[in-house]
């Protein structure tokens, strides 16, 4: 058990963004412990997809090549991952939280008796005693997320079942790549001796997906309204500041609850988690469940006019008012100043 393995996830022939951030804290937790980092990738037509890996730091990966594990569904996928992982015997498995991990994972670590934590916030290594047992662990994954509506931040642990697995959600985990450079081995999985007919008894016959209009996960600035601005109407205000800036609009949990934004604008714990180079925050009082989605941003201001609101105590700027006489302001001074 001496492996760090992560489940890769294909979108459109290419490996997710959620993959590629979960190679690089991969990447980090297998230099700690002194092992290999391997990667599996499950679909069809991968030919030279190891490419787009060996540069996050993968020192294996492990490619299952047939047409019947495209597009992704439940029991061929997990038939394959748990012969592979009952043969590599990893020490710890990671999934990104996404529709297809939030579905294999549990699959996998119930058949393999294992455990494990979903949408993580952080993962670290580290140690744990068990005074009762009078043992020491060493090197256990620890395994950080919000608990409890995010009122407290849990460290879960699994001392004696392997693998230890998580999901993580896309855009927690940073994507930086390793080494141009890096390259590994790569590893064929004979699908085919793998397969029963059993794992083959549901068949996908049409598949239809509706690209997101929302691209705000990988806007560089966004403009996000809270319960604060009032009312859906009042919300254009930041649709308005956004086309000046060439922003996305977000919101919080409490503005998507009020109806004032659609929920795939939504910021937070049970929303997307963003980095942006600017985060503007409208009305938004800056509870955990939401701060936890934007607290990487670079720049933060904060309007509001609750001087005591607790997002001022991480804005890098902020503004005490009205949002909807200062919004306005903004508008106007930026394309004065603006060529």
């Amino acid at each position: 058990m001496n492996s760090v393995f992560v489940i890769c996830e294909i979108e459109e022939g290419k490996v997710a963004d959620v993959s590629l951030e979960l190679l690089t804290k991969g990447r980090s937790l297998a230099s700690t412990l002194q092992c290999k980092l391997e990667a599996l990738v499950l679909g069809h037509q991968l030919n030279g997809i190891e490419k787009e890996i060996f540069p996050y730091g993968a020192d294996v990966v492990h490619i299952g090549d047939d047409a019947r594990l495209a597009p992704y569904t439940t029991l061929p996928h997990a038939a394959v991952v748990n012969a592979l992982f009952r043969e590599e015997k990893p020490q710890i498995g990671l999934l990104g939280a996404t529709t297809m991990g939030r579905d294999l994972g549990p699959r996998v670590s119930s058949a393999l008796v294992s455990g494990l934590t979903a949408d993580c916030t952080a993962l670290e290594i580290g140690d744990h005693e068990d005074k009762k047992a009078g043992k020491i662990y060493k090197n256990l994954l620890y395994q950080i997320r919000p608990a409890f509506g995010g009122n407290i931040v849990a460290t879960i642990i699994n001392p004696d079942c392997r693998p230890q697995m998580a999901t993580v959600r896309e855009g927690v985990m940073k994507k930086e790549i390793f080494s141009a450079t890096h390259k590994g081995t790569v590893k064929k999985i004979d699908v085919d001796k793998l397969l029963k007919p059993e794992d083959l008894v549901v068949k996908v016959l049409e598949r239809h997906m509706e690209k997101s209009r929302v691209n705000i996960k990988n806007s560089s600035i966004i403009v996000a309204g809270g319960y604060g601005m009032g009312s859906k109407e009042n919300f254009q205000v930041l649709y308005d500041l956004a086309e000046v800036l060439g922003a996305e609009v977000g919101a919080s949990r409490a503005a998507v609850d009020a109806g004032y934004a659609d929920h795939d604008r939504q910021v937070g714990q049970t929303g997307v988690t963003v980095r942006p180079k600017l985060y503007i925050a409208c009305g938004i009082s800056g509870q955990i469940q939401h701060t936890a989605g934007m607290e990487e941003s670079a720049m933060v201001i904060a309007i509001n006019n609750d001087p005591m609101a607790p997002i001022n105590r991480m804005a890098d700027y902020v503004i005490t008012g009205d949002v909807m006489e200062v919004v306005p302001k903004m508008i106007k001074y930026y394309k004065k100043n603006s060529k």
